[in-house]
């Protein structure tokens, strides 16, 4: 059908992007979600190969379900192989047939079929040797056979080994422990409209070198007509001014200026209604269990999670969730999400300045008028 063309993919998405009644909207897709999956599955990819040219990464990307298939099938495979090349080996030669035969120069003793040629297998490839089977130096390619098994177990064994280990110390499960609010807000700090979330860590092992940065997800039509879906614009946490790194101790509360340079400098209480577009939140730092405060070479963790328009609450602060007590600052997680209501304009930003640059143009202008009627007043009789 026509619909599933471009032009009907772009119509569909213009449809979702469209200004509807926030009590009509529907659930929608999100682009990452609150724990930070995000929801995007690749198809359709023609060079699949790429894949085996990073086999480290591939492995380790895998599922446990599955790394665990690959990790015992690499072993028993190799067993497997191994054995039935011993076994015809030890057939040809005939040592299956003179088992017990002392007069018979056996290439590997013991051997008398298919089971026994692997055990040998495994007896020799994980050097557990129990002594009744061997190789005998009455052939080479027996030889040349337990060499080579040999090389390709130690380069198992470095493969799985390091695979194993990069996969159970990878620090993907540090980031439960890192926790952001369930809403953003949006009210006046130091007199400028300001866009806020708060985030925390449960842990007292801390994250070192922590770094936070914002995405705003957004689809857009440029003036040209060409539509852009779910563009990435940067929100500014204070990147110029370093408070986009973060000393994670204590709860804190993560501020996006509202200025000219914001992609919601026209954004006002009423249009946020009709908007919509997704905030994703990355905050990214070293585990401190597998780095060095003052070399920090450890392993990056990262916590991601987003916020939808709908989850922006336009004229509340959040809730002081710290106090001193018993000569140390105590931080009650129980407050984490509270959130109270301030008086806050439901004008845009670009709006409240225009109004203040009236102001002081009003009042710039009656304090120039005193002086311009002394000048030119009435002259006396």
């Amino acid at each position: 059908p026509a619909t599933d063309g471009p032009q009907g993919r772009r119509r569909k998405l213009l449809e979702e992007d469209g200004p509807v009644g926030q009590a009509g909207r529907r659930q929608r897709q999100r682009y990452v979600t609150k724990v930070g999956k995000c929801q995007v599955n690749l198809g359709n990819i023609q060079e699949k190969k790429r894949f085996l040219s990073d086999i480290f990464t591939t492995i380790v990307d895998l599922k446990y379900r599955w790394f665990l298939f690959v990790f015992m099938m690499c072993y028993i495979v190799t067993w497997v192989v191994f054995g039935t090349i011993y076994f015809f080996d030890a057939w040809a030669r005939g040592d299956v047939w003179h088992q017990g035969d002392p007069e018979w120069p056996a290439c590997i003793e013991n051997v008398d079929g298919f089971i026994s040629a692997l055990l040998f297998s495994v007896e020799s490839q994980r050097t557990i040797g129990y002594g009744a089977r061997m190789v005998t130096a009455n052939c080479a390619e027996g030889v040349i056979l337990l060499m080579a098994q040999s090389i390709v177990g130690s380069m198992i064994d470095a493969l799985m080994v390091g695979c194993m280990f990069v996969k159970i110390s990878r620090p993907k499960k540090r980031a439960q422990t890192l926790i952001f609010s369930k809403n953003c807000v949006i009210s006046r700090r130091d007199e400028r409209l300001c866009l806020m979330f708060r985030v925390g860590d449960l842990r007292e092992s801390h994250m070192v070198d922590a770094k936070i940065r914002a995405k705003l997800i957004k689809s857009r039509q440029t003036a040209e007509g060409e539509f852009i879906p779910l563009e990435q614009s940067e929100l500014n946490l204070g990147y110029d001014t370093g408070e986009d790194r973060l000393f994670l101790v204590e709860p804190q509360i993560i501020c996006h200026v509202i200025n000219a340079r914001s992609p919601f400098w026209d954004l006002s209480a009423e249009s946020l209604r009709r908007e919509q577009f997704e905030i994703i939140i990355i905050l990214e730092g070293i585990v401190e269990a597998t780095g060095d405060l003052c070399l920090p070479a450890g392993m990056t963790c990262q916590a991601r999670t987003s916020y939808t328009e709908d989850e922006i609450l336009w004229g509340y602060r959040f809730e002081p969730c710290m106090s001193l007590e018993k000569g140390a600052f105590h931080v009650d997680y129980s407050r984490f999400e509270m959130t109270f209501e301030v008086q806050t304009p439901a004008a845009s930003a670009k709006e409240l300045q225009e109004l203040q640059e009236l102001q002081e143009l009003q009042e710039l202008e009656q304090r120039e008028l005193p002086t311009f009627s002394l000048g030119w007043g009435p002259c006396a009789p």
